[in-house]
């Protein structure tokens, strides 16, 4: 009898981690499509900038100050977060980890833990959060002028961005200028 209990406490603790790992997971995938989405926007956002903005190159070097495009971003997040049967909670925050900026999202399974012999659990859902960043690839010449031709060297890939002659269509994609991860 005590061991036919403790397999059935066993199996009630399996199915929560389940749980945990399935609303890390979306968790993640929420996170991570948010900082996707403000990349893609600052990629457009760069190509408007060169040219009009004698600031552009901070649009490549990221201060930590920088607040990123958030148009898109809680959309994103919900997308991936309801593929993954979960709901963001609070929508994507602006965050700053390690000097990149990025988003925090927070969510909650859409599913319960489930029948479990431990009483109460079986309504309990799921919630975890994650972080993604949003890091610049490119390497240049901090004390460029704006106004001149500038070299990037991108993870071995070089982009010139000449500002006098630019068009916003010659940007790579801007997953050759930026990188998306996870922080936390």
């Amino acid at each position: 009898m005590i061991l036919l209990f403790a397999a059935f406490a066993c199996f009630a603790f399996a199915q929560a981690a389940s749980a945990r790992n399935g609303a890390q997971s979306a968790a993640d995938a929420a996170a991570l499509a948010a900082a996707q989405d403000a990349r893609d926007e600052l990629l457009v956002r760069l190509g408007d900038a060169v040219g009009t903005d004698d600031n552009w190159l901070d649009w490549l070097d990221l201060p930590e100050d920088t607040v990123l495009p958030a148009d898109g971003a809680d959309a994103a997040a919900q997308v991936l977060a309801a593929a993954n049967d979960s709901t963001v909670q609070g929508g994507a925050q602006p965050v700053v980890r390690n000097g990149y900026p990025g988003f925090q999202v927070d969510i909650q399974t859409n599913y319960t833990v489930g029948d479990s012999i431990i009483p109460g659990t079986e309504g309990m859902r799921a919630r975890a959060h994650a972080v993604a960043v949003v890091q610049p690839r490119c390497d240049f010449d901090l004390n460029a002028d704006p106004k001149k031709p500038v070299e990037l060297g991108c993870d071995g890939q070089t982009v010139n961005i000449d500002p006098e002659d630019f068009d916003p269509a010659d940007l790579p994609d801007a997953s050759v200028l930026f990188s998306v991860h996870l922080a936390e």
